[in-house]
């Protein structure tokens, strides 16, 4: 677990979460973790906003954001080469094909659960 969650020190992480109680969370236990949370961002549009003025080194996204689905997101940072993880509620099956390489953690997740869907 500790290799794993020593990935995020000064790691740049978009948070994409449309849950504030999560997104908050995260927020606090990545920073614990020594990462740069960028976001957290609740839609779609803010999402890609943050994309294009930041560098980010990993990225980690809720797929549905108030019953808008966040792909457009996950084709953003797929441009830019920048990995990301989807963490979610929806089972991996329930992914587009296009997706299938891209890691996936199911709700609830730890960080250490995401470094390690990331950088191990």
């Amino acid at each position: 677990m500790t290799s794993a969650a020593n990935h995020w020190v000064g790691c740049r992480v978009l948070l994409v979460e449309d849950d504030y109680l999560i997104a908050n969370a995260m927020d606090a236990e990545f920073e614990a973790l020594g990462a740069e949370v960028i976001g957290p961002a609740a839609s779609v549009e803010t999402a890609l906003e943050l994309i294009a003025a930041n560098e980010l080194d990993a990225a980690v996204l809720d797929i549905n954001l108030h019953e808008v689905m966040s792909y457009p997101v996950a084709e953003a940072l797929l441009a830019r080469s920048v990995p990301f993880v989807f963490a979610t509620g929806y089972n991996k099956a329930a992914l587009p094909d296009r997706y299938a390489h891209v890691p996936h953690c199911e709700k609830p997740v730890e960080p250490y659960q995401l470094a390690r869907a990331l950088f191990v």
